[in-house]
C-alpha cells in the first residue's frame, strides 16, 4: 500500500497493491493495522455507506458539526472527482480544499479525517461509491457548504451544471457555516 498526502497533508490517497493476471485481480481494500500505521493513529469504522449516481451529480460538501466522520472513500464502479475541504479555523489548511479523481479503474481510496466537509462529482456514465465512516449518521448535526462557494473556489471539472439535491442546492457558504475550532 503506497499513501501519499494531498495539498493539505492530512488528507491522503491511498493506492493498494494490485495482484492481477489474465483472471482479474485481487487486492486487499483495507487493512486496519496498515491502515492506522498510514494515518498515524487508532481509527474504528462503525458504518459502511454505499451510493450510485449519474453522470454530473454533486454530492456535498457534507460534514456532521458534532459526532464528526472520519472517512475512507473508494469508488468501486466508474469515476468521481472527490473533495476534501478542511473546516478547522485552527488549521494552517483552513478553507482551502484537496481533490483527487477515484476511479474502479485506478483503485484509489482517499481518507477525509474528522473536521473535514467532503463531497464528488461523477464523471462516469454512472458510479458506485463506497465509504467507512469513524462515527454514525446524525442527521441532526449533518451540515452542507454550498459546492460553488467562491471563497472555496473548488475547480470541479464540471461541463454545465451539476445535478443537485435539495440539500445541496441550499448549502451555506463558508463564511456562514458552522465550523470546528
Amino acid at each position: 500500500m503506497k499513501v501519499t498526502p494531498l495539498a493539505i497533508p492530512d488528507v491522503l490517497v491511498i493506492e493498494p497493491q494490485v495482484f492481477g493476471d489474465s483472471r482479474g485481480f485481487f487486492y486487499e481494500s483495507y487493512n486496519q493495522r496498515k491502515f492506522e500505521q498510514a494515518i498515524g493513529r487508532r481509527a474504528e469504522f462503525v458504518q459502511d455507506n454505499h451510493s450510485r449516481s449519474a453522470r454530473g451529480v454533486l454530492r456535498g460538501l457534507h460534514y456532521q458539526i458534532r459526532q464528526a466522520q472520519g472517512k475512507l472513500v473508494r469508488v468501486v464502479q466508474g469515476e468521481v472527482f472527490d473533495i476534501a475541504v478542511d473546516l478547522r479555523r485552527s488549521s494552517p489548511t483552513f478553507g482551502r480544499w484537496a481533490g483527487q479523481v477515484l476511479s474502479a479503474e485506478n483503485k484509489l481510496q482517499m481518507w477525509i479525517p474528522e473536521g473535514f466537509a467532503h463531497g464528488f462529482l461523477v464523471l462516469s456514465e454512472t458510479a458506485e461509491f463506497l465509504y467507512k465512516t469513524t462515527d454514525f449518521w446524525a442527521p441532526e448535526h449533518e451540515r452542507c457548504i454550498a459546492w460553488n462557494d467562491p471563497e472555496l473556489a473548488i475547480e470541479w471539472p464540471l461541463d454545465g451544471e451539476p445535478s443537485l439535491s435539495g440539500k445541496d442546492r441550499d448549502g451555506k457558504s463558508l463564511a456562514d457555516a458552522e465550523l470546528f475550532d
